[in-house]
């Protein structure tokens, strides 16, 4: 087991599908003097929406269809993310629906906090827990990997093998 220590400032990422937008940005102007404490990130439109409404800087990634939901799971990969807020529209099917499992996949595959609607949004960044260092234990699937091959018939060969 790992431990990630996330610092008071958060890194946010915020994230809403074409019909979820209007509900976000309502959110996030509701939560804008807490939200301004942190380092925040959004995909394509939903961050030039956002920076508007809200007037705090935002970086973007690329739109989700183009890239963008895979961008973020990179990020929380490397560490460089500590929340996503995803209001995604269960009802409405989406072309990139894999990549969007994807990045949820991926957070909690790395214990990072995911809400995916208001009522979730609002416990999370109303959280004492969002002002102060937090220790966020992270499995560590690397190791676990390492050992499932150990015990593969054949393993001697493997185990000759460096870990990248």
């Amino acid at each position: 087991m790992n431990v990630v220590t996330m610092k008071n400032s958060k890194r946010i990422v915020l994230v809403a599908h074409d019909n979820m937008k209007k509900a976000l940005l309502e959110w996030a102007r509701y939560n804008k003097d807490l939200l301004a404490r942190h380092e925040l990130y959004a995909t394509g439109s939903t961050g030039s929406l956002l920076s508007a409404a809200l007037g705090v800087e935002i970086r973007c990634f690329k739109s989700g269809p183009l890239g963008g939901d895979q961008q973020i799971g990179a990020k929380i990969a490397e560490g460089g993310l500590d929340m996503v807020v995803f209001f995604w529209d269960p009802l409405e099917p989406h072309p990139h629906d894999v990549d969007v499992k994807a990045l949820l996949r991926i957070a909690v595959v790395y214990n990072i906090p995911i809400a995916c609607n208001r009522a979730s949004a609002d416990f999370v960044i109303s959280s004492h827990l969002m002002q102060e260092p937090y220790e966020r234990m992270v499995e560590d699937f690397e190791a676990m990997q390492r050992q499932r091959i150990a015990s593969l018939p054949g393993r001697s060969i493997i185990s000759m093998i460096p870990a990248c």
